[in-house]
């Protein structure tokens, strides 16, 4: 009698020991698959002004990219990037095709729902317009044809349609209200449009402040119209759930920017200038 129920609670054991260990591996399949395969598989754009671009070399380049690979260093694992639309990235379910998105992602609470967020910048949207546009101030814009990525925070506010509710989050002022918003799929279409001139397709757009020296370095005939529209945090998009890969990112980030690495980077793409800091 003894003997048997010794085996029967050697085999509960094994069995318990068994379900715990698969509930292990299963708990958070991204980090799993990460360090199995000893790869971070990363969504970037690929015309994603400072943030991402191809550059000379034809060679993905830009602070989300310097970011990406720093991180994967503190993970101990290689990168690789992909790039799918930003429609793609922001409509989740992403099947295990990448890890996690850079894009600067504004965590909203609908967003969260979607997503797990590491914050890792802080953006300032502006209204731009043609350097041959009448316009002198923000509510100049008023029935004009405002242009906006899709799917951004930028196309939200454009279209009266942003309720800040991320952490910290203050009431927008609408400055102005366009008659027609236009929303591009990326900024490169949108940006080639006003490069057309005043008023030939749009009279001005909205963006992210941070890449506005960029362009203007590139040669684009554009100027800032007034102060910044609002700011808002922007974070690396991980699917939800996946709370221990979260954990790692952010205490990669957390790292970086105590040994001042997130900072560095920061003032080596954006004209000096530190956005990793809410001041």
């Amino acid at each position: 009698m003894y003997k048997f129920l010794t085996t029967i609670a050697a085999v509960v054991s094994v069995a318990a020991s068994s379900a715990a260990s698969s509930t292990a591996a299963n708990a958070d399949p991204v980090l799993d698959r990460v360090l199995a395969t000893k790869t971070l598989t990363v969504a970037v754009g690929t015309d994603w002004g400072t943030m991402s671009f191809l550059n000379d070399k034809h060679e993905l380049d830009g602070f989300d990219i310097d970011v990406a690979k720093d991180i994967a260093e503190h993970l101990g694992v290689q990168v690789k990037f992909v790039t799918p639309g930003w429609d793609v990235i922001v409509a989740g379910k992403w099947q295990g095709r990448w890890d996690m998105a850079m894009g600067q992602m504004t965590p909203t609470k609908a967003r969260a729902e979607k997503f797990e967020f590491v914050t890792y910048f802080y953006s300032r949207s502006i209204a731009v317009v043609h350097k041959d546009s009448k316009a002198k101030k923000l509510s100049d814009l008023d029935g004009k044809v405002v242009g906006a990525s899709a799917g951004a925070v930028d196309e939200q506010y454009a279209k009266h349609a942003l309720a800040p509710d991320w952490i910290g989050a203050q009431p927008v002022e609408y400055q102005f209200t366009p008659g027609e918003v236009k929303s591009y799929p990326t900024p490169e279409i949108m940006n080639q449009d006003l490069r057309l001139g005043d008023g030939v397709r749009l009279d001005a757009i909205v963006m992210t402040q941070e890449s506005f020296p960029k362009m203007i370095a590139s040669g684009y005939p554009f100027r800032q119209l007034g102060e910044p529209l609002f700011a808002a945090p922007a974070a690396i998009a991980i699917e939800h759930g996946e709370k221990d890969f979260s954990k790692k990112i952010a205490a990669a980030i957390d790292s970086m920017k105590d040994d001042g690495m997130l900072s560095e980077i920061s003032r080596k793409w954006y004209e000096g200038v530190d956005y990793t800091s809410e001041r």
